[in-house]
C-alpha cells in the first residue's frame, strides 16, 4: 500500500513555479489533497475491514409469513457467529418445533453433526427447547464464509467497492490536469526561462540600489549629493535634459528620457556606482529578456494550453459530479443476495448487511461536496480567462508610478505570464518591467561604462594626429563616458560604432574642441550641447551605411567649416535625403563625399557659390550628370576620383578660381579637351594619374600656370617637347608608363623640382637632366639603367635620390658633391652602396638637422 506522501509528489511542482499559481489553481491543490486523503482512507479502511455478513432467509419463515401457524407461534431461527483467535470457533442455535437443537459451548463440528442424532430423552429435549431461542439453519462456518464472500461480489453495488479507487483515479487526474502547463515539452522550456529570468530581475542590485539613482537624477539636492560622493568626483553625468528644440531646430533628437523628481523614490544608497560583477549581471538579463521576449511574444500556446487544462478539469468535475450523485442512494447497509448455490447450501436466499456502508455514504457525501468547491473554483477560472484580454499585458501602471515611460505593451504568451505573476504579486512585474526599458539599460550601460572609463583611463588614450593635435579614439562603447567632456584640451574626437552614443551639457566645457568624427554613430545631443556645436565645431566627420544614420543635428550646424559624408547617398535608394538640407550650411568651405553618386546632387548648388574645395569619391560608380559644377564659382579645389569618367567634363572649365583638379583612378583616354583649361588661368595642379590616357597633346603649352602635372600609371611612351615649355612647373610625374626616352628638352624646366619617372623603360639620362639645377626629388628607380652621369654633383639641393631596380654596376663618386643629400635619401641596392669610396660614404652618413622632400 502506498503512503499519502508517495501520492502528494504527484501533486509536487518546483518550488519556483508557485510565482505562476493563482490563489484557486493554490486551493485546488489543496483540494485535490484532502480527496487525495479520503481516497487513501476509504481504501485502507476497505482493506482491512470491509466486509458483508450474509445469514440465510428460511423457507418456513417465508411460507408463514404467506400462511399463519395455526398454533399462532412463528418459526425464528437466530444464528450468532463469533470468530475467536483459536481455530474453533463455537455456535449456538435455538429452534422451536420439532427442529433438533444444538447446545451452547459445543464444537461447531459436534454441533453440526448431533443435529442428526436423536435426543436421549423426551426431558431433555423439552428443557432445550424451553431456552433456545432461534431456528437450526442447518449451516456451518465455512458455509457462512463462502456466503459472505459471493455476496460481497454479488449483491452489494459495484460503487461500494470501488468508490476509493475511484475517488483516487479522479484526484490524479484532476492533478496532472492541474500541472500539465508545467510538464509539457513545448510549454516547460519557456516556463522554467521566464521564472530564472523574473526571479533573478527581482533580486537584481539594479532593480534597487542603481534604479533608485535614475529615478532621481533631476533632482538638485542629489545631483549634489552625487557630486561630493567620493567614488564619483567628476564621471557621473549630472546633465539633463534641458528642453527640446525650437521650432526653428526640428531636426534636434532629445537625448532620450527626461527623469522626474517629483515622483517618489528610494533614498539614494552610499555606493553609487554598481559593482562591475553586478553590473554585468545586469547586462546579461537585460540580453536574456530581449531575447526571452522575441522567443515567447509570437505564440500564445501556452495561454492555449492553460485555457484547454481548466476546461477538461470543468468537464471532469461536471461528469463526477453527474454520476456520483446517483450511487449516494445504492450504498446502504442491509442487502438480499441470491447467490444460486442452493445445491450447496440448501437456501436459495440470503440477507446481508455492509458494515462500512455508514462510512463510506459519509465519506461519499464528503468527496461530492469538495467536487462541488473545486467545479465552482474551474467555472471562476473560466471566468477570469475569458472576461479579460489576457494575451495582451500593459505596463501602463507601472510606466505611471516608476520613471520610466518607455516599458512596452506585450502580448501572446508573455503577456499571459505576467497575468499569471499579478494574481502572485504585482510587485514582480514592476520590477520585471524595468528590464524592458530601454532607458533603463542605457542608463545602466552608462553608469557602467563611467565605472569602467575614468579620467585617468581615457587621458592614456589621447594621442597626437598626423596633424599635430590632441585626439581621442573611443571605438566600440556602449556609449560616451562623462569623463569625455572633462578633457577640456581636446581637440579631435573620433566615435566609432558607439549606437547609443549621446552628447549632453558638459561638451561645452571642451573650448579646444574643433574636430568631431561619427563613424556609424547616429549621436543624439541635447539642446545646449547642440548650440555649443553650433558655435563651435568646424569640422565633421560623418560615416554611415544609410542615410538615416546622419544625425539631423548636422545639417543645421551654421558655422560648419568641412564636412566628410562617407556612405551610401544613391540617388535611387535614398532620394538625396541626406543632402536635402545643406542649404543652411552657410559657412561650408569643404565637402568631402565618398559615396556612390550617379550625379552630383543639385542640392549641393544650394552651397555651391560658398564651397572652396569638392570631393567626390565614387567607388567605381559612373558619374554621369555634373551640370551642377558650373554653378560653383567659387570652387579652387575639385576632386572627381574613381567617377568612371572617359573625358574631361566640359563643366570643370566654367570654374574660373579652380587651382586644382584631380581626376585620379577614371577611364580617361584623351585628354584632347585640355586645350580649354586656357581659360583657367589660376590652374596650378592638374592630376590625371590612374587613368588610361596615351598621349599628351601639344595644347597642354596653354596652361601657363601649371606648376604640378601629375600622369603617373597612364599609357604614355613618349613626353612630347610640349611638356617642356612650361616654365613653372615645379612637379613633374610620369612615373609607371612605357617612356622610353627623356627628351634633352627637359632641361629647360630650371624650376623643377620633383620629378618621378619610376617604373618605366628608360636607359640612359640626358645630361640636360643635371641642368635643373633646383631638384630635390629625383626618382629613377625601376627603369634600365646603366650608368649615372658624374654630372649628377650638379644637383646641389637633391634629397631624394632613387635608383633601386636599375641594371647599375656602379655609383658616381661625385655623389658626395651633393650637400644635402643623406643615405637615408638615397634608395639604391647594398652592395653599391658599399662599393663607393669612404669618403663619400662618410659625407652621405653624415647626420644633418635639414628636412629632406620626401616625395610629392
Amino acid at each position: 500500500m502506498f503512503t499519502l506522501a508517495e501520492v502528494a509528489s504527484l501533486n509536487d511542482i518546483q518550488p519556483t513555479y508557485r510565482i505562476l499559481k493563482p490563489w484557486w489553481d493554490v486551493f485546488m491543490d489543496y483540494l485535490a489533497v484532502v480527496m487525495l486523503m479520503v481516497a487513501i482512507f476509504a481504501g485502507t479502511m476497505q482493506l482491512t475491514k470491509d466486509q458483508v455478513v450474509c445469514l440465510p432467509v428460511l423457507q418456513s419463515t417465508v411460507n408463514s409469513k404467506a400462511q399463519p401457524s395455526t398454533s399462532g407461534k412463528a418459526d425464528f431461527t437466530t444464528v450468532e457467529t463469533t470468530t475467536g483467535q483459536g481455530e474453533e470457533a463455537s455456535m449456538r442455535t435455538v429452534s422451536f418445533g420439532s427442529a433438533p437443537t444444538v447446545t451452547a459451548d459445543i464444537p461447531l463440528s459436534r454441533a453440526t453433526s448431533s443435529q442428526y442424532q436423536p435426543t436421549e430423552s423426551g426431558q431433555e429435549l423439552k428443557k432445550e427447547r424451553k431456552d433456545s431461542s432461534g431456528r437450526k439453519t442447518n449451516l456451518d462456518f465455512q458455509q457462512y464464509v463462502f456466503i459472505n464472500q459471493m455476496c460481497y461480489h454479488l449483491a452489494l453495488p459495484w460503487y461500494s467497492k470501488y468508490f476509493p479507487y475511484l475517488v483516487l483515479i479522479h484526484t490524479i487526474i484532476l492533478i496532472v490536469s492541474s500541472n500539465f502547463w508545467f510538464k509539457y515539452p513545448k510549454t516547460c522550456s519557456k516556463i522554467e526561462h521566464f521564472v530564472s529570468i523574473l526571479g533573478k530581475c527581482f533580486e537584481s542590485p539594479w532593480t534597487t540600489k542603481a534604479l533608485s539613482e535614475t529615478a532621481c537624477e533631476d533632482s538638485e539636492e542629489n545631483k549634489q549629493r552625487l557630486t561630493g560622493a567620493q567614488s564619483l568626483p567628476k564621471y557621473v553625468s549630472t546633465s539633463s535634459d534641458e528642453g527640446s528644440p525650437s521650432a526653428s531646430t526640428p531636426m534636434i533628437t532629445k537625448s532620450g528620457f527626461k527623469f522626474s523628481a517629483d515622483k517618489p523614490m528610494i533614498e539614494v544608497p552610499s555606493v553609487t556606482i554598481l559593482d562591475k560583477k553586478d553590473g554585468e549581471q545586469a547586462k546579461a538579463l537585460f540580453e536574456k529578456v530581449r531575447k526571452f521576449r522575441a522567443h515567447v511574444e509570437d505564440s500564445d500556446l501556452i495561454y492555449k494550453l492553460y485555457v484547454g487544462q481548466t476546461v477538461i478539469k470543468t468537464v471532469k468535475f461536471i461528469f463526477i459530479l453527474c454520476y456520483t450523485a446517483n450511487f449516494v442512494n445504492t450504498i446502504s447497509f442491509e442487502h438480499i443476495c441470491n447467490p444460486k448455490v442452493e445445491h450447496l447450501i440448501g437456501y436459495t436466499q440470503f440477507e446481508c448487511t455492509h458494515n462500512m456502508a455508514y462510512m463510506l455514504k459519509k465519506l461519499l457525501i464528503s468527496y461530492i461536496s469538495l467536487i462541488c468547491v473545486y467545479g465552482f473554483i474551474c467555472l471562476y477560472t473560466l471566468f477570469w480567462l475569458f472576461r479579460i484580454p489576457l494575451k495582451e499585458y500593459s505596463f501602463e501602471k507601472v510606466r505611471e508610478e516608476s520613471s520610466f515611460s518607455d516599458i512596452p505593451d506585450v502580448k501572446n504568451d508573455f503577456a499571459f505570464l505576467l497575468h499569471m505573476v499579478d494574481q502572485y504579486d504585482q510587485l514582480y512585474s514592476k520590477r520585471f518591467g524595468v528590464f524592458l526599458s530601454e532607458v533603463s539599460e542605457n542608463k545602466l550601460r552608462e553608469i557602467s561604462l563611467n565605472h569602467e572609463w575614468t579620467f585617468e583611463k581615457l587621458r592614456q588614450h589621447v594621442s597626437r594626429n598626423a596633424q599635430d593635435k590632441q585626439e581621442l579614439h573611443l571605438f566600440m562603447l556602449s556609449g560616451v563616458p562623462d569623463a569625455v567632456f572633462d578633457l577640456t584640451d581636446l581637440e579631435v574626437l573620433k566615435l566609432e560604432l558607439i549606437p547609443e552614443a549621446k552628447i549632453p551639457a558638459k561638451i561645452s566645457q571642451m573650448t579646444n574642441l574643433q574636430e568631431l568624427h561619427l563613424c556609424h554613430c547616429p549621436a543624439k545631443v541635447e539642446q545646449t550641447a547642440f548650440s555649443f556645436l553650433r558655435d563651435h565645431l568646424r569640422c565633421l566627420h560623418v560615416k554611415f551605411t544609410d542615410v538615416a544614420e546622419i544625425p539631423a543635428w548636422v545639417y543645421l550646424l551654421k558655422t560648419l567649416r568641412e564636412l566628410y559624408l562617407i556612405g551610401n547617398l544613391n540617388s535611387e535608394n535614398n532620394k538625396m535625403i541626406g543632402l536635402d538640407s545643406l542649404r543652411e550650411l552657410r559657412h561650408l568651405k569643404i565637402l568631402h563625399v565618398k559615396s556612390n553618386l550617379t550625379k552630383i546632387p543639385p542640392n549641393i548648388t544650394d552651397v555651391a557659390p560658398h564651397l572652396t574645395k569638392l570631393v567626390i569619391h565614387n567607388d567605381g560608380t559612373k558619374l554621369v550628370v555634373l551640370n551642377s559644377l558650373k554653378k560653383m564659382t567659387n570652387v579652387a579645389e575639385l576632386e572627381l576620383q574613381n567617377c568612371e569618367l572617359e573625358r574631361i567634363p566640359h563643366a570643370i572649365f566654367s570654374l574660373s578660381n579652380l587651382q586644382e583638379l584631380d581626376l585620379k583612378s577614371n577611364s580617361i583616354r584623351t585628354i584632347e579637351e585640355i586645350i580649354s583649361f586656357q581659360h583657367l588661368k589660376r590652374l596650378t595642379c592638374l592630376k590625371l594619374w590612374h587613368n588610361k590616357i596615351v598621349n599628351i597633346p601639344s595644347s597642354i603649352t596653354h596652361i601657363k600656370n601649371l606648376e604640378s602635372l601629375y600622369l603617373s600609371n597612364n599609357k604614355l611612351e613618349s613626353l612630347p617637347a610640349a611638356v617642356f615649355s612650361l616654365q613653372k612647373l615645379r612637379c613633374l610625374d610620369v612615373s609607371y608608363n612605357s617612356i622610353a626616352l627623356i627628351p634633352v628638352e627637359i632641361g629647360l624646366l630650371q624650376n623643377l623640382q620633383h620629378f618621378h619617372i619610376t617604373g618605366n623603360k628608360v636607359d640612359v639620362l640626358p645630361k640636360q637632366l643635371f641642368k635643373c639645377v633646383k631638384l630635390r626629388t629625383l626618382c629613377l628607380g625601376q627603369n634600365c639603367i646603366t650608368s649615372i652621369p658624374d654630372k649628377v654633383s650638379q644637383l646641389l639641393q637633391l634629397t631624394h635620390l632613387e635608383l633601386k631596380g636599375n641594371c647599375l654596376d656602379r655609383l658616381p663618386a661625385t655623389l658626395g658633391q651633393c650637400q644635402l643629400l643623406r643615405k637615408n635619401g638615397l634608395l639604391v641596392e647594398d652592395h653599391l652602396f658599399d662599393a663607393l669610396p669612404p669618403e663619400v660614404k662618410e659625407v652621405l652618413n653624415q647626420d644633418t638637422s635639414i628636412p629632406f622632400a620626401n616625395g610629392i
